[in-house]
């Protein structure tokens, strides 16, 4: 067998030992969910503080979609660090040991970015949403009346695109180490962004008019953040890079 074709099913066998592993904790991960998916979801009912109003099924299947939904969710973030890191498991025989601890130190960041997004979207941003759309509610002289599928759906689709947002100046990091990104292109290409996070904003959230700002504004404002972080990150390579000339310089002329 030819020593390349030999070395990318080296490759394959590992990532699928790997795939393997993810999915085994993954599911035992979901197993635990299941047991304390009803705590959760209890937690997940007192918010907005101090909201009066029934849950109603609909249909059957309503509870059992929820409890699903909830512990997929649950599992899914506590997954998260032992995912990533048998990520880098698997791409660090390819990179250098300077850029095996560069990028082993992104994994913290995700995580910590990740649950910073879930207690914003959902402390802050499902709050002010579901509020609002309380008061239009009843300003219709309709009476609320929510069923649990619907009610989780509504949390689920603003929560989870505003957390998954907040992993943008991490990726933006991350391609300014790459060297891909820099500040000059995220200034130059800031009003085309600002388009394409609206855009996607209104994609990713209900069809109405509060719930595309709750999701926008802060997508515009983590854009921001990302010009910010690459600009520290630029600005350390550059000094880099003229300490890597200024040495050269050096011992050319010694």
């Amino acid at each position: 067998m030819p020593e390349k074709l030999q070395a990318i099913l080296q490759h394959i066998g590992d990532l699928r030992r790997r795939l393997i592993w993810i999915i085994a904790v993954l599911f035992l991960t979901a197993i635990i969910g299941l047991f304390i998916s009803q705590q959760l979801i209890a937690y997940l009912r007192s918010v907005p503080p101090g909201s009066t109003f029934e849950w109603n099924a609909f249909s059957p299947w309503d509870v059992i979609k929820v409890y699903m939904n909830v512990t997929i969710l649950f599992a899914c973030v506590i997954t998260l660090p032992f995912t990533l890191f048998q990520l880098w498991k698997f791409v660090k025989p390819g990179l250098r040991k300077k850029e095996q601890q560069a990028t082993l130190r992104y994994i913290p960041f995700v995580c910590l970015m990740l649950i910073v997004g879930l207690a914003f979207a959902y402390l802050v941003v499902f709050p002010m949403a579901f509020k609002f759309t309380t008061r239009m509610t009843v300003s219709m002289h309709l009476i609320p009346t929510y069923g649990v599928s619907q009610y989780f759906g509504f949390m689920f689709s603003l929560v989870i695109p505003v957390s998954l947002a907040f992993e943008l100046p991490v990726l933006v990091m991350f391609l300014t180490k790459l060297r891909i990104l820099n500040p000059k292109k995220l200034h130059k290409f800031r009003r085309y962004a600002y388009f394409i996070l609206v855009i996607v904003a209104t994609m990713i959230s209900p069809p109405e008019l509060i719930s595309h700002l709750m999701v926008a504004i802060p997508l515009l404002i983590l854009y921001e953040i990302s010009v910010g972080v690459s600009s520290i990150v630029y600005r350390k390579q550059l000094t880099a890079d003229q300490q890597l000339e200024t040495d050269a310089d050096e011992q050319h002329i010694a």
